[in-house]
């Protein structure tokens, strides 16, 4: 197989098989990008250009019908996203439309549009949570980022539109240099106004991102002090967090976990030194956790539920994920033309909705076929003792090495298999 069949451009389908992981693997969120109409100019967005209007949408007819072949498949959380989808006039009807097909809709929007009208019909039109970005703590920093000024204050405004009806609202915060010292402020902000979650994304060099990720890429050392930070905020409660596009906060969450289980046995036992500990106590290790069907919580079957806001409480099926990249395993992003992909940072084609239905897609793809078998993983993902419950960004590692199948690029974490080697290497130098 040539590099370009190995990365999804040309040959995207193997033969139906019994024995195809599409079978084994759902659906269970999808991102669909309805539009590339949009009214800000984000420095970093995926669409390399935005526009006002984007007349290669999809019609509304043509978009019911890849509702109906998703539903045929799962009953996944939809994300109806854009560019900016409150551009399309439909954007209610289609809603309506997976709601009533037993999707779980939700809406990702700048937040600009939503005026109280606006609010008004996202409510009516069943969806269950909408995700307003916020990339700032103040206007300054939003609207530097976002392109237009008074976005900020609209967003804030939008936010505040919906909360007012009930509807569950979340911040999203794409992480950059420009704004990663306001991590804590942004967080205090999402928790002032009321948002049900703050889910923060490290900036993907895609699109327009691979023009600034020289100058925006936060380094892979900072990243690593900011989601072992994301942990400790994770333990105070009060909001739900999670950590998108950084799939080795799942190894973070671990290690932290275990660390805190061999300090509190250690305690135990230095307060109480006769005792010892029963030979079958449990102890949890990075490698205890890497098994596949160990590796977290499920999404939920019933409708989309608020933080339960405490620590070891189950979070809510819109944050729920089992594992750091679920990119072709258990997530998919649609283009506003029809094109499947493994999730929207990640260029590789799955497949095309206009010649293929979404069953044969899923299942029968290359891409995601090859993203479901961690034995594919190249680098010190490879042989990583995590990489069952991090996978690594195979976007990031696309980007930076033209193979999605490459290692994460801006993890920092060394595997123990891959120390091992070094350490044995070492030993024979000095024995020579």
């Amino acid at each position: 197989m040539t590099t370009l069949e190995s990365n999804g451009h040309h040959s995207t389908h193997t033969s139906p098989s019994h024995t195809n992981p599409g079978t084994q693997n759902k659906p269970r969120l999808i991102f669909w990008e309805l539009t590339k109409g949009c009214n800000l100019r984000c420095i970093h967005c995926r669409a390399s250009a935005t526009e006002l209007s984007s007349p290669s949408d999809l019609s509304t007819e043509t978009a019911k019908a890849i509702i109906d072949q998703i539903a045929e498949v799962s009953s996944p959380i939809l994300v109806l996203s854009g560019g900016e989808p409150l551009f399309r006039s439909d954007i209610f009807e289609l809603a309506r439309y997976g709601t009533s097909k037993g999707l779980r809709v939700a809406l990702a929007t700048n937040g600009t549009l939503v005026t109280k009208q606006v609010a008004q019909k996202i409510v009516d039109s069943g969806v269950k949570r909408v995700a307003i970005s916020l990339d700032g703590v103040d206007a300054q920093t939003h609207d530097t980022f976002r392109g237009i000024p008074g976005a900020f204050d609209a967003a804030i405004t939008g936010f505040r539109n919906l909360k007012d009806l009930g509807m569950s609202v979340q911040i999203n915060t794409t992480i950059a240099r420009h704004n990663a010292h306001q991590l804590p402020q942004v967080l205090e902000l999402a928790k002032s106004i009321g948002a049900d979650a703050l889910h923060t994304f490290l900036l993907v060099p895609v699109g327009c991102g691979v023009d600034i990720a020289s100058e925006q890429m936060v380094p892979p050392e900072e990243y690593e002090r900011m989601l072992n930070w994301f942990y400790d905020q994770s333990l105070t409660g009060g909001i739900e967090l999670k950590a998108t596009c950084a799939p080795h906060y799942f190894r973070v969450v671990r290690q932290r976990r275990a660390l805190e289980h061999r300090s509190a046995t250690a305690a135990a036992q230095a307060a109480q030194p006769v005792l010892v500990a029963p030979a079958d106590a449990p102890h949890i290790g990075p490698t205890d956790m890497t098994m596949p069907g160990s590796t977290g919580i499920e999404l939920k079957a019933q409708g989309i539920g608020k933080a339960v806001g405490h620590p070891g409480a189950h979070p809510s099926d819109m944050n729920a994920m089992t594992k750091g990249c679920l990119a072709g395993t258990a997530v998919c992003f649609i283009s506003n033309q029809g094109e499947v992909y493994p999730c929207g940072y990640l260029p590789a084609l799955a497949g095309d909705l206009k010649k293929q239905p979404f069953a044969d897609i899923w299942e029968n793809s290359v891409v995601f076929n090859q993203l479901r078998d961690v034995n594919n993983l190249k680098g010190k993902c490879g042989c990583c003792e995590f990489r069952n419950v991090c996978m690594g960004c195979r976007a990031r590692a696309f980007a930076a090495t033209g193979n999605y199948l490459d290692e994460e690029p801006f993890c920092v974490y060394e595997p123990r298999s891959e120390s091992l080697k070094v350490y044995d290497n070492s030993l024979a130098e000095v024995a020579r």
